[in-house]
Order: structure tokens, then sequence, then C-alpha cells
């Protein structure tokens, strides 16, 4: 048997709702991203899911959003493990810059080739600026090569695939229901491994905020069912809301 997973991306963040390039700039939720987390636990309870074991990034706007989603699931006490591995998309150059205020200056075609490209990073952060990890304590006990500069998809399934098959694929084998709430990007690499999707499929891929996305598998993590859980014309609009970020380039 393996066991259930369920992916959660964190409810709205200060950054989201300024509609700026976050990363791994760390922010906290807002008072909507608090209530779609209370709400994501909520479903889960509906759904009747028991977690044995959860994963979160390292980032303050995935933790809040899983202690707050396990507080209304009623499962406080389950252990968590927090991993940088897990962490958004380092946007380099581009965090902290309103999305379209981007689009406007660069162009619509060339702000999405650095959001939505496979293997196209945006401009790398020097590791002197305030935006480099290196500055941030929390990884201070990461070595400074490993800690990136800016990222395309590429690189972050490049991170978080080994850290999934090493670290939390053996709890599924053994039969253990596992959530992990982390970010959209972090999370669509995820999918992309999970769905075998191809670059230009997880470039139109759009993850929700606060939505839990369910997997049930059959032997060797073939999918048996996949689906969000919830009202499918509210996931609908999450979903268009994520895609019209910004006018005139895909989210």
């Amino acid at each position: 048997m393996t066991g259930t997973l369920v992916l959660l991306r964190h409810g709205q963040s200060t950054w989201n709702a300024q509609n700026l390039f976050t990363g791994w700039h760390d922010v906290p939720l807002t008072p909507k991203g608090e209530q779609e987390a209370k709400t994501a636990g909520e479903t889960l309870l509906q759904a009747g899911i028991v977690f044995d074991l959860v994963f979160t990034s390292m980032q303050i706007r995935a933790i809040e959003t899983n202690r707050i989603a396990l507080s209304a699931l009623g499962q406080s006490k389950v252990e968590v493990r927090q991993d940088w591995h897990l962490n958004e998309r380092h946007y380099g150059a581009l965090q902290g810059l309103d999305k379209k205020a981007t689009t406007a200056k660069y162009g619509a075609e060339q702000t999405n080739i650095w959001r939505r490209s496979y293997d196209t990073a945006p401009p790398p952060v020097d590791i002197s600026n305030p935006e480099h990890p290196a500055h941030d304590l929390k990884y201070k006990n990461i070595p400074v090569e490993k800690l990136p500069a800016s990222e395309c998809l590429k690189d972050v399934v490049t991170r978080v695939v080994p850290y999934f098959e090493n670290q939390i694929a053996p709890e599924l084998k053994n039969n253990k229901n596992i959530l992990i709430t982390a970010h959209g990007n972090s999370l669509r690499a995820l999918v992309m491994y999970l769905e075998k999707l191809n670059p230009q499929q997880i470039s139109e891929f759009n993850i929700p905020t606060g939505v839990p996305r369910q997997y049930e598998f059959l032997k060797d993590f073939l999918i048996a069912k996949v689906e969000y859980l919830g009202d499918p014309t509210e996931i609908a609009k999450a979903a268009q809301a994520v895609a019209d970020q910004s006018k005139g380039a895909r989210s």
C-alpha cells in the first residue's frame, strides 16, 4: 500500500496581494491568506484524511499556512519537517518588483520567459544583494554555493525532486499519509514529476493558493486518482486568478 499525498500551496501572502515577485523573500500571510489556510484545513477535515507526517518549506508563509490548516484539521500534534529544498523558486533580480510594471518595462514576451519558461532564469542577484539568501540567518548552515541567486523551474525541479525521492517517497511507501505545504513553483516541480508533464504542459499549470490537491497511488507511484479538494467553481476562479496576475503575460 502507498499512503495518500496532499499538496497545499500557502495562502495569500502580503506580496501576493501586492502582485510582487516574492521568491525567497520572507513575507507573512494576509488575513485572506489566513482564512484560506483555515478553509484548507476544514476541507481536509471533511475529506477525513489523517496525516502521519507533514513537510513544509522554511518560509513563514508556508509555515503559517501549515500551522493554521493543521489546527483547523484538529491535527496540530503531527510531526512537521521543514526543509529549504521545498522553498519557492528564487526570482533573482525580479524579487520585490511589481509583476505588471515588469511586464510594462521589459515587455510581455521577456517577462513571460522569466516567469514561465522551463529553463531560463531571471538575472541573478549578487551575493552582496540583501535578496541573496546568504543574508538570511535561517540558511546559515547551508553552504553558500548551494544557495540560489536566481532559478528557473528546471533548477527547482533539480532540488525538489531528489528531496521528494529521498525523504518523502519512502514515507509514502510505508503507507503514511503525507501533507506538503509549500509554494507555487516548488509544488509545480512536484506536479511535473508526479504527473509526468512536459515543460510546455507545466508552463500552463496554475496552482491556486490554499487549495489541497490530493493524490492516491497505485504501485510505484502510478497515479490512481488526483483531484483538488473543495468547490470546483471556486477552485477554477482561484486558478484563473493566478493566471491573471499580470495582464499581458501568462502567470
